[in-house]
């Protein structure tokens, strides 16, 4: 079976990484190896436990005379507590913030756009992307610490896709440069930053012994990649002829996605679910409810992880197609925020992929039964209305349609 994708290209090492026990140590090492350039995008920084590791990693890099360049979003990182900008900053860590939320926040529909992709790249050489913030698996900002570690994957790469990696990020970082000149009035400089080309990655020879994967990186943005990432989940989904596995923490699917996954269970692919049992935010968590039944009606088996908060975005089909990234299956990621997935076809990647998500479905997954499901109390089809007519009233005031 082929998932033709005319992105996908040959040539990347790819090493699947769960959670931040085995993500950070890979990045940390990376970095401290770094020569010349770090870029790192991340929805949240938290400074709790291992992710001040990272923080420290990024300082001994600058020190050493690296090119640090950190954005993180203005609504998923807060402040950042005293006395850490300092000490970012007399390191020389240059320390961007994606769409800061202002006085009335996400009041204002503009800035529901968010930098949601979780990228990094060191020298142009290797990149990491995924689901995972830079956050410790037993911490959670507004929950306090967790009992059991969140659900999560990222990957390392080495190939071609590094350099559009690099490029795409040293795009933003010089846009949001140039808007910050703007602001300060610095026009002459704010040209500049504009004019000045990314340095280009200059991708890693593969050597002939190694085991290779084809590969791609598949963004999500508000120009010329809109519907990239759920294009892709679709094809995947539609060409599937025994098995469709997704691990998705928000789980919101548009009508086309669902029409894909009903109509594959439909003709004997076996679809298995994975997503949030453990209640994290009312939207969220209800909005995606009233999809269930038509999905259980089909045959598609949903299993609800709850010994922590499972917030993956992947998917194994057929046991050769994969992807790992930060994108989730909602109106939020699918038409708003910057994302960021890597696609992998290759069986090894995707059948190491495949195994850890069936061993979360056996082990800390509890199958939903399509009856008690049906007979579920008044109470929670209110809740779950409440919640998708409110999601349904935020895509309308910004102008979008999805489910």
């Amino acid at each position: 079976m082929s998932h033709a994708n005319p992105l996908l290209r040959d040539g990347h090492e790819v090493q699947l990484l769960e959670g931040s026990v085995e993500y950070f140590p890979a990045l940390i090492a990376t970095i401290g190896a770094a020569r010349h350039r770090v870029r790192l995008e991340t929805y949240i920084f938290d400074l709790t436990g291992s992710g001040a590791d990272i923080a420290q990693a990024l300082m001994g890099a600058a020190r050493r005379g690296v090119n640090v360049q950190v954005v993180v979003d203005g609504y998923g990182t807060g402040a950042i507590p005293y006395p850490w900008p300092e000490r970012l900053a007399a390191a020389g860590v240059q320390w961007a913030v994606y769409s800061p939320p202002g006085t009335l926040g996400l009041l204002v529909p503009g800035r529901w756009r968010r930098l949601h992709r979780k990228l990094c790249v060191v020298d142009g050489d290797t990149a990491f992307c995924g689901g995972i913030n830079i956050l410790d698996d037993f911490h959670d900002p507004n929950h306090g610490g967790l009992a059991a570690p969140r659900f999560d994957f990222a990957v390392r790469v080495r190939g071609p896709l590094v350099a559009e990696a690099d490029d795409t990020m040293g795009v933003l970082w010089q846009r949001m440069q140039a808007a910050r000149r703007l602001r300060a009035r610095q026009l002459a400089g704010a040209l500049e930053s504009l004019r000045e080309a990314p340095a280009a990655a200059s991708p890693r020879v593969a050597d002939p012994a190694d085991t290779l994967a084809r590969a791609a990186l598949v963004l999500r943005d508000n120009v010329r990649h809109r519907s990239r990432i759920e294009r892709a989940y679709r094809r995947a989904i539609s060409t599937a002829r025994s098995e469709v596995i997704i691990a998705n923490a928000y789980f919101v699917p548009g009508r086309k996605m669902r029409k894909a996954l009903i109509r594959a269970a439909q003709r004997g692919v076996r679809v298995q679910l994975l997503l949030q049992g453990r209640y994290e935010y009312f939207m969220q968590y209800y909005s995606s409810r009233p999809v269930y039944g038509a999905l259980l009606q089909a045959g598609v088996e949903i299993h609800e992880y709850s010994p922590s908060f499972l917030h993956a975005k992947v998917a194994v089909v057929d046991g050769q197609w994969a992807t790992v990234g930060s994108s989730n299956l909602d109106p939020l990621s699918m038409l708003l925020a910057r994302e960021a997935n890597v696609v992998v076809d290759d069986a090894g990647f995707a059948g190491a992929l495949r195994e850890r998500l069936l061993r979360a479905m056996r082990e800390a997954g509890t199958r939903m039964d399509p009856a008690e499901f049906a007979n579920r109390s008044l109470r929670e089809r209110a809740f779950e209305w409440l919640a998708l007519g409110l999601m349904r009233l935020a895509l309308l005031v910004h102008g979008k349609e999805y489910l």
